[in-house]
Order: structure tokens, then sequence, then C-alpha cells
């Protein structure tokens, strides 16, 4: 039995052999990016066809999408989304408590108010029944997020929307190919946001994000809201009107161009992935104590991170709390060359932007529905309004605790080989639990 590298024993993933850079970046990226700086087309609103007009059509016939709308960012692509739905002031949508920020940010950018769902303990995506309990008369939207690349429970989302006239906005940022019932994810609700950011599965050269939908009005709606408002056709002269609140959050060319040619080559990539992180995750499977993500029944999983459950009871070391597992853990794996980490450091209601709930200004949006504000908290001593700590979220709050994440290394396509000794690791590190259970004591 090897000894530990935090010991100083020899590390089961050799420095030399640690490097899985993503994105891959070849010489079709590169040219792509040159042919669209050598275009002269280097804006969205550009008379005819552009690097960005064609990623929208190619990334709509590629995953079967009725209408594809290219913008600055995967944060925008939601707040657009809400917006082209009319979904402002006064109203509520439904988030899940573990997620990127920017899923909670979306609604305040449109002064909607964010109401946090906890998750299911397994996919860690949304909880339909806990969104259940947190529907309102003011409540407009579910954003359900398709976290890691596990599409979430949307049966059960649409069945809810539709029983209650809610609108539903799939955060698929970090899915695109993923699958739900043989359907591609983006498409199950009425509007789906994607991100293009470099470390997705599908990158730019830096941040872009794409809003889909099958309903044309709803499309041209997010179109005119990304460009200041504006009716933008191709062959008719530009009139500079702003027929309705709009921002720029137009995407460039180039990184479209990036985009495109990353497409071209993103099945070959998927099934030299699904390939390298079964086999890496059935290794895994093994270990006592070690829940590794699966795939929900009748989807497909895109594993853009892996995050992992641990159960120090179940590993033969009772009595250690969950944290302190986990940190230990870290601690060992990471010398051995595995780099392994923490996703989201607390549940999103605990984000000081939300527990302060300053927002705009003087409490807004919270402050739009004062008197259901107020009823919900209490006086401090001065007699000012204080909200109550928010500790209704379980789920989230212990899948926090117990779980640490691999992510990027795995994407790339040529991984297999690193993910052999990333199990190498996770094995020689289960050999001495006596002492990470040390490390944790």
């Amino acid at each position: 039995m090897s000894k530990l590298a935090v010991l100083g024993g020899t590390a089961a993933v050799p420095p030399a052999r640690r490097q899985a850079e993503w994105p891959v970046i070849e010489d079709d990226d590169r040219k792509a990016v040159l042919d669209a700086l050598d275009g002269g087309r280097l804006v969205s609103d550009t008379d005819g066809e552009t690097p960005v007009s064609l990623l929208e059509r190619e990334w709509a016939e590629r995953f079967g999408y009725g209408h594809c709308v290219a913008v600055a960012n995967g944060t925008a692509a939601l707040s657009l989304a809400l917006a082209a739905l009319g979904i402002g002031p006064g109203a509520e949508v439904i988030v899940p408590a573990l997620s990127f920020i920017a899923t909670g940010l979306a609604p305040l950018h449109n002064l909607a108010v964010p109401v946090f769902a906890d998750i299911d303990p397994v996919t860690f995506n949304i909880d339909p029944d806990d969104i259940e309990r947190r529907i309102t008369p003011r409540t407009a939207a579910i954003i359900p997020v398709h976290l890691h690349g596990a599409p979430a429970d949307m049966d059960r989302i649409n069945q809810i929307a539709r029983r209650h006239g809610l609108a539903v906005i799939e955060d698929a940022a970090q899915a695109p190919g993923a699958t739900y019932q043989g359907r591609p994810v983006g498409g199950l609700g009425d509007m789906g946001a994607f991100s293009l950011q470099v470390t997705k599965n599908i990158p730019t050269c830096g941040e872009g994000g794409l809003l889909v939908t099958g309903d044309a009005e709803l499309a041209g709606s997010a179109r005119r809201a990304r460009q200041f408002g504006e009716d933008i056709e191709s062959g008719k002269e530009r009139d500079y009107v702003s027929h309705r609140l709009g921002w720029n959050q137009k995407m460039n060319a180039l990184q479209a161009a990036f985009t495109r040619a990353q497409l071209t080559r993103f099945d070959g990539y998927e099934q030299a992935r699904q390939a390298n992180i079964t086999r890496f995750l059935d290794r895994l499977a093994a270990l006592p104590g070690l829940t590794v993500p699966t795939a929900p029944p009748g989807t497909t999983h895109v594993w853009h991170i892996l995050r992992f459950r641990l159960d120090p009871a179940a590993a033969g070391l009772p009595g250690v709390a969950p944290e302190r597992f986990r940190d230990a853990l870290r601690r060992v794996l990471r010398a051995e060359g595995v780099p392994m980490s923490r996703y989201q450091l607390m549940p999103l209601p605990d984000q000081t932007v939300f527990r302060d709930r300053t927002g705009f200004g003087r409490g807004y949006p919270w402050a739009v529905l004062e008197q259901e504000a107020r009823d919900a908290q209490v006086h401090d001593a001065e007699g000012e309004f204080t909200v109550p700590p928010d500790d209704d979220h379980p789920v989230t709050r212990a899948v926090i605790r117990d779980s640490l994440t691999l992510q990027k290394r795995h994407l790339n396509p040529g991984s297999g080989e690193l993910l052999d000794r990333y199990a190498d690791a996770f094995e020689k590190t289960w050999q001495h639990l006596d002492v990470v259970g040390q490390f944790a004591g």
C-alpha cells in the first residue's frame, strides 16, 4: 500500500500528467475567428448574414429549436427571457436554492422577486414538491436549472406550471446536448437559456449566451430587448426607434465564429466524454461512503460538473462530521493530483444580495410587495425591519456540507487517461481512510 502524497509519498497523478486543457483550441477555431475578423461583419445588427445569425441558425438546427437568439452571456439570456415574457415588478419567480448566482439575479434585473426552492438530494435539481409549497398568487414563473448537465424533472415542473398558469424558463447554461425523454433541454418550457462562457461544454472564446424558444413572438420580443428595443430586420435600414424597454446585450461576431467551430466537433467530443466519464464513475462507485453522480432515468447527462456526496459513517468513520470529512478528503486528493473543489459555498438565499435585500435601493424589488414583505419580517430593537434567517432549505445545505466537485478537466475528450489516474488516486486514498479520519478529527 503506497504512502499518501500528503505524507510525502509519490502522487498518484504525476505533475507532468495533470494537464487537460479546456477548451480545446484547434486550427479550425483560429481560422474561424480570423475569417470573422477579416470579414468585417463584426456586430449582430449588420445587414445580411453574419457569424451571429449563422450560429443562431446552426444551433437551432443541431438541437431542434424553433428559434435561437444570440446574446452577450447566459445571464443576459435569462434576464431577456423574463422580459420577453413580461415578468417584472410585483412578480415572484421560483428558482433553486443551489445554482450559480445568475439564476437568482435574473429576476432582480427585471424587478421581480426570486423565491428559493430546495433541491433533490440525488439530481441536485429543483424539487417539484418544494416548488408547489412556494407558489403564491404572485408567482409568475419557474426557472428550473439543469444543474451540472443533469436534466431537471421537466414533466412534473411543466404540470405544476400549467396547473397554476406559470411560465417556465429553463436555465440550461451547463447542459447543452442534454436530453429529457429524448428531447433536448432548453426546448421543454417556454424559453431556454444557454451559456457559452469559456468553461462550458460548448464554449466561446470568452463570454456568450443563447436564448431558444418555439414561439416566434417570444423570439421577436427577445431580439428587440437585446438591442435597445429596436426592430432590426435584414434588408431594412435601421431607424433607431426604441419600441420597448431594451438593453445592449448583443453577441459579437468573433465569439459566434469560435462557437460555430466548436459546435462542429461537439458530437465527437461528447461521445468521448461519455465513455471516459462512465468508466471513471464506474470505478469510483465501488468505494464505500462515496456517492457518484448518475443520470436521471430517461435522460442524457452531459457531466458539465461531477459532484460527489460523502458519507463518513459509510466510509467507516462514524462520528466524523461531513464537512470535516469533505475538507480532509479534499486535502488528501489534491495532494495526489486530483483538483477537487467546492462548487457553491452557500445556498443562494444566503448570498448577501438576497439576504440583505438592498436590490435597487430602498429594498426594491421586494418593496414592490411591501406589505407582504413586512408581514414576513420581524422588528429589531430599533424598530427597523430585518429579514429572519433563511434555514428552510435542508437538502441544499446538506449537499453543500457533504460534497466535492470535479470541474473542467474531464471535459477534454482526451482526458480518459487522466481520469483513470484520478480513479487510482481515489482508490489509493480509500486505502488510507484511517489517515483521512485523523485529518478530519
